[in-house]
Parts: C-alpha cells; sequence; structure tokens
C-alpha cells in the first residue's frame, strides 16, 4: 500500500493507493472520496461487542469501513478526520499505543483495535477513563485538532490538559495543580498532567476545549 500525507499542517488528507488485493481499514466518515471500482464493506469495529466497547468506552463509532481492491490495477482512496489539523502515520512493530477519542482515522489489517484503561488520573484531566489501544503490526493513521507534536519522554514532562493525542502504555500519567492554588486559579492553567516514564508521545497544539471556551461568551 502506498500512501501521501497531503496538505499538512492544518488541512491534512491521506491519499492511499491500494494494489490488487490490498486493504485498508477506516473510521466511519473517514472517506473523502475513492476510485469507483474499490470496495467498500461496513461493519462492526472488531465485531458487536467488541465494537459496543470501543464506542462507549474509547469514544469511537460503531462501525468502520474495509476498502478493498477487488481489480488487477492500483486504485486511490482519499481520507480525512472532521477537525481542522494535521494528520500522523504510526508504524507499529508488535507494540502499542494509546489513542485519545477520535484520533483514529485508518489502520492497516494487521493492526488490532481495542480499549485500555488510562486511569482516574486520564479522567481528572480531561481525557477519559479509557483511551483507545492499537496494537500489532502495520501501520496507523490518526489525526489531531492543529499541528502534531512528537517528543520523547525520559523522566518527567509536562503537558496542559487536551493537548494529548498519543502515547506509549509505558507513560504513566498523574493529575496536578500547575502551582499552588492561587497560581492555578489566577494563571488559568488550573490542573495539568504529569506525564513519568520512557516513551514517546504525541501532542496537539490546539485544543478543541480550549476553542468551546473562546467561543461560548461569543455565541450566547
Amino acid at each position: 500500500m502506498k500512501h501521501e500525507i497531503r496538505y499538512q499542517p492544518a488541512f491534512a488528507a491521506i491519499f492511499v493507493t491500494l494494489s490488487p488485493g490490498e486493504t485498508i481499514i477506516a473510521e466511519a466518515g473517514a472517506m473523502a472520496s475513492m476510485d469507483g471500482n474499490l470496495s467498500m464493506k461496513t461493519q462492526f469495529s472488531g465485531g458487536l461487542i467488541p465494537a459496543l466497547i470501543k464506542k462507549f468506552f474509547g469514544g469511537e463509532s460503531l462501525f468502520v469501513n474495509v476498502f478493498k481492491n477487488t481489480t488487477s490495477q492500483p486504485l486511490t482512496l482519499v481520507l480525512t478526520q472532521s477537525v481542522i489539523g494535521d494528520i500522523e502515520k504510526l508504524e507499529l512493530r508488535g507494540n502499542e499505543m494509546y489513542l485519545q477519542p477520535g484520533a483514529y482515522i485508518a489502520s492497516t489489517p494487521q493492526v488490532k483495535l481495542g480499549v485500555g484503561w488510562a486511569g482516574f488520573a486520564s479522567w481528572f484531566a480531561g481525557e477519559g477513563l479509557f483511551k483507545l489501544k492499537v496494537r500489532g503490526n502495520g501501520q496507523v493513521f490518526f489525526g489531531a485538532y492543529g499541528g502534531l507534536i512528537k517528543h520523547r519522554v525520559s523522566g518527567e514532562f509536562i503537558v496542559d490538559n487536551s493537548h494529548l493525542v498519543a502515547y506509549s502504555p509505558k507513560i504513566k500519567m498523574s493529575i496536578g495543580l500547575s502551582g499552588n492554588l492561587i497560581n492555578s486559579i489566577t494563571s488559568g492553567e488550573g490542573f495539568i498532567n504529569r506525564l513519568k516514564g520512557d516513551g514517546v508521545i504525541y501532542l496537539q497544539s490546539r485544543s478543541i476545549s480550549g476553542l468551546v471556551k473562546f467561543l461560548r461568551p461569543k455565541v450566547r
């Protein structure tokens, strides 16, 4: 499978070329355009029960679309996300990664989707009790609101709430005040997310919750 991510960083889209017999799985609604001869089948994401778990605990759709090239010539497909922002490809080699709800766009058939316990610290940080877990050997495409920043954590690293998009399960998080009580309230930062461990994280440069907070007083 060949692919190219175009229009980065604000309006990223994935241009996929499937050779004969190749398949890619995408989140429901991710398809922007495709060749007319490309086969598309909609199914539960991993079966009914796993799909329900991912829907209610991982923040993903009940369904995924399976695109397969059943012809004898290469066919193209364009995938995108609903928010304005960048898209990244993650290469899995037997490892796992956690994705925030809504970040997953597509993956190759060798990648397994599941739900992992993120912990109460993640919930207090506004990231949810559960995360979508991707594992296996293959490629995963995920997106974010704004630009994507890759960072290697070794020790401790502080992230503002709602900016963490993806991280290794080796990274542990805890919630804390950005300073003392008065400084935390007056600075507007409030609670922050303290990450500890050794692994890779991906951050988004913008926060949807921050956008909502900005727009709320203007639309009343």
